[in-house]
């Protein structure tokens, strides 16, 4: 079994803000999956399905997103997911919007949710998609990650969103090194 995991906060106040990123492509992915992720168990909105004979869950934590740890390592431990079948997707105010970038490990990078996931499954062994936010220095964070997407940055956020997706769909049938290789070169 795999786990492909998007992070992001619960609520409508939070949806389509930039921290929400892992919870957007999430949403895409299941778009071209044609499937939906509405069953709650684990605190999460999770939907499982089939490629070839290997069982995907999809999941979108509901812990908030410092908490997402707690909702991954509960299914972890629940079907007993080896951790180099986990890929988590999040957001990275290091890369600018439209940008997304692959990596099989690494720290959090000052990504809350990534690190609170770190530190519940004890190794930085996680494969991760990278979507870029950028920053803004005249704006404090949390301010800026918990605010939406503005109107002249939407086309590319969309375009890094559907790339993720379609990078994580293509996670589900290739090495992680062989989808760096295709999507990080790409776009």
């Amino acid at each position: 079994m795999k786990l492909i995991v998007g992070l992001g906060n619960p609520g409508r106040e939070y949806e389509h803000t930039r921290h929400n990123a892992g919870f957007d492509v999430l949403d895409r992915l299941a778009d071209l999956l044609n499937t939906g992720i509405s069953q709650s168990k684990f605190n999460a909105l999770i939907t499982t399905v089939r490629s070839g004979q290997e069982t995907i869950l999809l999941m979108k934590p509901q812990t908030y997103m410092n908490n997402s740890g707690e909702a991954v390592i509960q299914a972890v431990q629940f079907y007993k997911i080896p951790v180099d079948q986990i890929l988590v997707i999040h957001d990275d105010l290091d890369l600018p919007v439209g940008k997304i970038r692959i990596r099989t490990s690494g720290s959090a990078g000052g990504q809350k949710g990534m690190k609170n996931i770190i530190d519940h499954l004890h190794t930085q062994e996680i494969a991760r998609i990278r979507v870029g936010i950028d920053k803004n220095p005249l704006i404090p964070i949390v301010d800026y990650v918990l605010g939406k997407v503005p109107a002249e940055q939407r086309e590319d956020y969309q375009a890094a969103i559907n790339h993720a997706a379609e990078a994580a769909k293509a996670s589900m049938t290739m090495p992680i090194s062989e989808v760096m290789n295709r999507f990080n070169r790409s776009r």
